[in-house]
């Protein structure tokens, strides 16, 4: 599409994917998908940013035909970057780690372990490798090990996740409240589940980093997601943009946000862009 047939006021995208774009069974309702590439060929730069690996993230963007210059993954830790000479390749082919926030998550998963001593651990290394604890295998394994509990010990990783299925969520939400988790930033799922990042590091901050990288304004942002690794999200986006909460939210993720769209088997992602230039 020529240039002067795009909109003249391009919006920064930021768009999270489980509970938003993909329903709990991976499929994308085809109006979403639709609302995706339209909002991308209106000329708005359309983007992903989740808790998941890149290895989790690649096929979503393949089955949208996007291919954002930057994606931001595992809640803000990596950032990858789209190798423009591999342009047509599949996203997994595509694109280069090009930003990754690294801490020593031993103690974290030490403190962890004392209060929960039959969760299941993940630990995601540097080059996207991930090492298990038994019981995880409900998830995508490609590119894991399963390990000991001792083999979780490395000196870097870019993110731990922690699930408990004993224990309901609030009773697991007034737990890690108790665990006094210090040096870490974390975010507690829909279930029972821990996401544990370095200090600091959210989607907020790689979002903020690629928006000034790319030189969009403040107020041509719009983030849409519908889980609590959200909420600092909700609060950049919305500071002078739009910080859009999908209908199933959570009452504090809808809190965050500046304004409300249908849920997930609503094709609410849809409704909130289809209302962009």
């Amino acid at each position: 599409m020529p240039r002067a047939d795009l909109t003249t006021e391009p919006w920064f995208v930021a768009l999270d994917v489980d509970g938003t774009i993909m329903h709990e069974d991976e499929t994308i309702d085809p109006a979403v998908a639709s609302a995706v590439a339209s909002a991308r060929d209106r000329g708005h730069e359309v983007t992903i940013a989740t808790g998941r690996s890149w290895a989790g993230t690649a096929p979503v963007l393949d089955a949208l035909g996007l291919s954002p210059e930057y994606v931001v993954c595992a809640n803000g830790a990596v950032t990858m970057r789209r190798d423009g000479a591999a342009s047509d390749a599949p996203a997994s082919e595509a694109y280069e780690r090009f930003h990754i926030e690294t801490f020593d998550p031993s103690t974290a998963i030490e403190r962890i372990r004392s209060f929960l001593p039959d969760g299941r651990f993940m630990v995601e290394l540097p080059d996207g490798h991930r090492l298990y604890t038994a019981g995880m295998d409900t998830w995508d394994l490609d590119s894991a090990s399963q390990v000991e509990f001792e083999g979780l010990f490395v000196p870097s990783a870019t993110r731990v996740v922690v699930v408990s299925p004993e224990h309901e969520t609030q009773e697991f939400m007034d737990l890690v409240a108790g665990m006094g988790l210090h040096q870490v930033s974390y975010a507690i799922g829909w279930t029972a589940w821990l996401d544990i990042a370095p200090d600091g590091v959210s989607k907020a901050t790689a979002l903020e980093r690629v928006r000034g990288w790319q030189g969009h304004d403040l107020n041509r942002v719009i983030a849409v997601g519908d889980g609590r690794n959200d909420i600092e999200m909700f609060t950049w986006a919305g500071a002078a943009g739009r910080a859009v909460a999908m209908g199933q939210s959570p009452d504090e993720v809808k809190a965050a946000a500046t304004e409300v769209t249908g849920g997930i088997d609503e094709a609410g992602l849809a409704e909130a862009l289809d209302t962009l230039p």
